[in-house]
């Protein structure tokens, strides 16, 4: 009998010790000791959350069932400089009144330090937020006319830009040749401040985000336009709510080749997008307008809604 209780009590005690050794073993490990000579594996906090980048546009491939005679594009990344766009964004087509900000440009930098004359002030806001024909014609009378266009290739470096030479238009702002790669050279040089100095660059930036009117008959006049479309019709509001979107378009329908010509330029701090075309007049404004907008949606990165498409595992596959 003593035997059998002697028995039972060590067994007792060995549970109980296994009891203790548990909790003590886990203290040890929770402070950091292996009990080994290996070294302890210490608590890893959990990396912090980050906040994903804004969304810009970026090079992606581009889509448009264009129909007509010329359709090309470029985008500048302005944080590195790099230019993407179609695999003719070198070809050349006429400015019409895209080339308008320049004339701006080039008198305000001209001017320096001295205040702005109310006549050209009011020149400077109707041109680029109505794209008023005589306005933009008083400007380009007092940056010299042609020369205008050749201080425009040297201070914002264009390679593929030279003057009119369509008779009998040889001379006019409007035939300026001009490539989509050169358009968002132009757009960054407004925006970095070389195109109108210090001073007044900010105003120039601020009248082409006030741009008005849209591409409705009651908005087009013969001497002016509404040119609010295009590129910013493309732009989702996480893009156009973190600042403005500066712009000038240019559109004009002609009779020696019967082509709308239209242009879109637009510039934020981040990037420059340009997309220039000519098309048949039977298709009307809106379709330039449309495709401008089209490109610019296909460019916007990430896309929206891509954070929700959550990739799945194929079947089988861990």
């Amino acid at each position: 009998m003593q035997s059998r209780v002697t028995l039972v009590l060590a067994v007792v005690a060995v549970l109980l010790g296994g009891a203790l050794l548990v909790p003590a073993a886990y203290a040890r490990l929770s402070d950091g000791d292996s009990g080994g000579a290996g070294g302890g594996a210490g608590s890893v906090a959990a990396p912090a959350p980050t906040t994903p980048p804004p969304p810009t546009l970026a090079a992606a491939p581009v889509s448009v069932a264009f129909k007509g005679e010329f359709f090309s594009w470029a985008l500048m990344d302005r944080e590195t400089g790099k230019i993407a766009g179609a695999r003719n964004m070198t070809a050349t087509s006429s400015t019409e009144s895209m080339i308008k900000v320049w004339f701006a440009a080039d008198y305000l930098r001209r001017l320096g330090d001295k205040p702005i004359p109310a006549a050209m002030k009011k020149n400077i806001t109707t041109a680029i937020r109505d794209s008023n024909d005589d306005a933009a014609n008083a400007l380009y009378a007092a940056v010299g006319r042609t020369a205008t266009i050749e201080r425009m290739t040297k201070t914002c470096r264009l390679t593929e830009t030279t003057p009119g030479l369509v008779p009998p238009y040889v001379g006019w702002w409007s035939f300026t040749q001009m490539s989509p790669r050169d358009a968002v050279r132009l757009g960054d040089c407004i925006a970095d401040g070389t195109a109108a100095g210090p001073k007044w660059t900010s105003h120039l930036l601020d009248e082409m985000a006030n741009v008005r009117g849209t591409t409705a008959a009651t908005d087009q006049k013969l001497r002016s336009g509404g040119g609010r479309w295009g590129i910013i019709d493309g732009l989702p509001e996480s893009i156009t709510s973190q600042g403005p979107i500066s712009m000038k378009n240019g559109w004009t329908p002609l009779s020696y080749d019967g082509n709308w010509h239209v242009n879109c330029l637009a510039v934020t701090d981040r990037w420059s997008l340009a997309v220039m075309m000519r098309y048949p007049q039977k298709s009307g404004l809106d379709y330039g307008s449309q495709v401008c907008a089209s490109v610019a949606s296909q460019l916007v990165t990430p896309q929206p809604g891509a954070a929700l498409k959550v990739p799945q595992q194929p079947a089988g596959k861990l």
